[in-house]
């Protein structure tokens, strides 16, 4: 659960009957939290009062440990939604890193969906198995497979609903994409810079098998409201990463050439 002071500051524990949470503004034992419900106020030793909740999965993502960086819950956010993860959907995830997308990705398809994550560095597939079973409280076989492999030795999948790449190198993987989508299925790229994102855009245009892919970024930015001092916050999430979407179109199919808009001339400029 999540414990948060007077200032904002979060803290995210697990219960237990003989616990105690030490802090520099004194104790709470785990006994004044359980049995209370959601939204409880527990005051420390100290004196201090806490507001006590269950974590958000926003919140857990960015306070579990980490192998790799996580990504950011605006971006998670972003690809459940922009890549159409619907409930009992079948999700290719190459890049597990330290798990964080995969609990979004796990809890939107659903028990009835699959979600098979692939990851290179066993160290980072082990922190990430043990980020999303202390999430679900458990292991996840019915509808989670990790494997520890490179998706494009590895892959054996076909007829999958959304492919997600999370990597350095996604242009490597477009045509194992390509080939274990459904027709209509989505790929999406999580890449962190430019020069990434041009040679992923180039990639998925050059296969022919996709539609002109999409690439943008979120940025968000907190505001302060407080009676009549309402301005944006000094401090914003700015860029985290890019993301590249596109869909697989029919076998067989070539993709309408692009339509550029013709240059002026000197005269007309």
């Amino acid at each position: 659960m999540q414990l948060t002071d007077p200032k904002n500051k979060r803290h995210t524990i697990t219960l237990k009957e003989d616990g105690v949470f030490h802090t520099h503004k004194g104790a709470i034992p785990h006994s004044d939290l359980i049995g209370q419900p959601e939204g409880s106020v527990v005051r420390s030793s100290g004196g201090t009062q806490y507001l006590a909740f269950r974590h958000l999965l926003q919140d857990y993502t960015l306070a579990m440990p980490r192998g790799a960086a996580v990504i950011y819950p605006k971006d998670a956010s972003m690809i459940v939604g922009m890549a159409d993860i619907f409930p009992g959907a079948r999700v290719i995830e190459a890049g597990v890193g330290s798990g964080a997308l995969t609990c979004f990705l796990l809890r939107a398809v659903g028990p009835e969906g699959h979600v098979t994550s692939y990851e290179r560095r066993e160290e980072f597939a082990d922190v990430a198995r043990k980020n999303v079973e202390k999430f679900y409280g458990g292991p996840m076989d019915d509808n989670w497979r990790l494997v520890v492999g490179d998706l494009v030795a590895s892959i054996d999948e076909v007829d999958v609903d959304r492919v997600i790449l999370d990597m350095l190198a996604p242009w490597e993987c477009v045509d194992a994409a390509a080939k274990a989508l459904t027709p209509g299925g989505v790929i999406c790229c999580y890449v962190a810079t430019t020069t990434q994102m041009s040679k992923t855009v180039e990639a998925i245009r050059d296969h022919g098998c996709f539609t002109e892919p999409h690439a943008w970024e979120t940025l968000v930015r907190d505001w302060h409201v407080e009676g009549l001092a309402v301005r944006p916050d000094h401090r914003m999430i700015g860029h985290t990463g890019f993301l590249v979407i596109a869909r697989r179109m029919a076998d067989g199919v070539t993709p309408p050439p692009r339509r550029r808009r013709p240059k002026g001339t000197t005269e007309e400029l």
